[in-house]
């Protein structure tokens, strides 16, 4: 009896030494670089860092669409900026693509 208890402390010792797993490491999304009024954007969107800030962008052809928890806002190309065309509340990303495909 001593010996079966003596082997199941042995394995419930190797089983929790074993080296676990990490998760893999993601890999950072931030840029090397970054110009001034994408920075300053960011630092808007988050509320100077007091809100944490999920969302998706597309662009496709000259339109670009980001979406937020709210819905997702639909800008055109004119040759230099993208420029607000639409919300579209309660959209997502994909069905505010499929309305302008």
């Amino acid at each position: 009896m001593r010996r079966i208890v003596a082997v199941l402390l042995l394995a419930a010792t190797v089983v929790s030494a074993a080296p676990k797993k990490k998760a893999a490491a993601s890999k950072p999304l931030a840029p090397d670089e970054l110009p001034h009024p994408i920075a300053l954007f960011l630092s808007n969107l988050s509320s100077d860092g007091k809100r944490s800030v999920t969302y998706k962008a597309q662009a496709i052809g000259t339109m670009f669409f980001f979406e937020e928890a709210t819905g997702v806002t639909v800008y055109t190309f004119d040759g230099d900026k993208y420029v607000k065309k639409e919300r579209l509340a309660g959209y997502t990303l994909a069905r505010a693509v499929k309305k302008y495909r």
